[in-house]
């Protein structure tokens, strides 16, 4: 298949997964070991980097939510508020991991195809969407590479001499019809359970 047809099926699998909560979604998330230790290291560094929100979450929900008082006190959070931290946690944790095994398992070059090839219709409105694959790739870049934040002195360091630039390499080819029907079913498949999610 071509790589935007897997960069769409792993866009629909995170979209379904935002529609998880309870055993369900704790039964997702239990899926990571099954992912590979280097997937796992990789979603560790992702869920370490967003510690702070996964708190600010925590916080603001457990304890700004309508409800029942989870324990007797005057700082107790509601459990309804410990429920939706617990669901939208578990959500944002479920992107990372998808992330990860994202980042993990599809090269650089297949995702510069991929986004290249499912950016294309937007040229026509005059956007420029190879400077923003570009930018994109160059960020996760970043993130990836970016040293401790005790080392922040690294940064200030002018480059080596003589260090040669990254290279992106695009093997762009055309998507074939068996590709825009595997896309064409999934969408169809996604309005249904659309439906029942709002319902």
């Amino acid at each position: 298949m071509h790589p935007s047809t897997y960069l769409v099926v792993w866009l629909l699998i995170v979209v379904l997964g935002q529609s998880l909560d309870g055993i369900p979604l704790l039964a997702a998330l239990c899926l990571l070991p099954l992912s590979g230790r280097r997937v796992g290291h990789r979603c560790w560094q992702l869920a370490w980097g967003a510690r702070w929100l996964f708190l600010s979450l925590s916080v603001i929900l457990a304890w700004g939510g309508i409800g029942e008082a989870a324990w007797d006190g005057p700082l107790a959070p509601s459990r309804e508020g410990l429920i939706d931290a617990g669901n939208h946690g578990g959500r944002l944790l479920l992107v990372l991991m998808a992330v990860a095994v994202l980042r993990e398992r599809m090269p650089r070059s297949d995702l510069l195809t991929a986004l290249h090839r499912l950016l294309a219709p937007l040229r026509r409105c005059g956007v420029d969407t190879d400077r923003g694959m570009v930018r994109l790739l160059l960020v996760l870049h970043f993130v990836e590479t970016m040293p401790r934040p005790r080392d922040w002195r690294v940064l200030l360091e002018p480059p080596a001499a003589g260090s040669a630039g990254e290279v992106f390499e695009l093997a762009d080819r055309p998507l074939a019809r068996r590709d825009y029907l595997i896309i064409a079913l999934l969408l169809c498949s996604l309005l249904p359970l659309f439906y029942f999610w709002r319902a």
